[in-house]
């Protein structure tokens, strides 16, 4: 299974997993509460990329997470523009955005084995209803991880369309979709040869 964790001894490093994974949906759901404006949006922007530098994330590092997420920006504040305005534009995207920051230091600085004893312990309580409580943990920390591994392969597609001479389109969402679906079957045999899939 692909692992975002990157080792080092950086502050972010050094706080448990379940710390991490608190912080995370405290903020996320702080966020989606209390709807910064456009000045404190920025603020929090500029807050969520310290959060990443204090993981570890060099600012090259930094950078490259930025231009991964362009086109989300791209699209999804270029809509909010059209249909309703620069301001909501500015805020929507914003937390959005910043939340993507705090989920990639998240996954940067955290073992998915620890993340996962973690989700185990959280949803244990869900053996009462016949849950095993391995499996929403594995999808939580599978799609956490998953938005940093999405935009690199677009970044992989990207990169290729560029080499041959060609403009993103729509198009790239079917090679982007093939990738998508490799990495999904890697993952699958992965968690089979583990004794956790199919």
């Amino acid at each position: 299974m692909i692992s975002l964790y990157r080792p080092g001894d950086s502050i972010l490093h050094r706080v448990s997993a379940g710390w991490k994974l608190l912080g995370l949906a405290t903020s996320a759901l702080a966020i989606s509460i209390a709807r910064p404006g456009t000045t404190c949006t920025l603020v929090l922007l500029g807050a969520a990329s310290l959060v990443l530098l204090a993981a570890g994330a060099k600012v090259p590092d930094l950078l490259l997470v930025w231009w991964r997420l362009r086109w989300l920006i791209i699209v999804l504040g270029g809509a909010l523009v059209v249909f309703v305005s620069v301001a909501a534009a500015v805020q929507n995207t914003g937390r959005v955005v910043a939340l993507l920051l705090l989920a990639e230091a998240l996954t940067r600085t955290t073992k998915t084995s620890d993340l996962l004893d973690v989700l185990r312990t959280l949803f244990r309580p869900l053996r009462v209803f016949g849950i095993d409580p391995d499996t929403p943990a594995l999808a939580v920390s599978l799609t956490i991880a998953m938005v940093p591994v999405l935009a690199g392969l677009l970044e992989q597609v990207r990169d290729a369309q560029r080499a041959r001479g060609v403009r993103l389109a729509a198009r790239a969402a079917v090679p982007l979709l093939v990738l998508a679906m490799k990495h999904a079957d890697d993952v699958g045999d992965a968690l089979t040869a583990r004794g956790l899939g199919r």
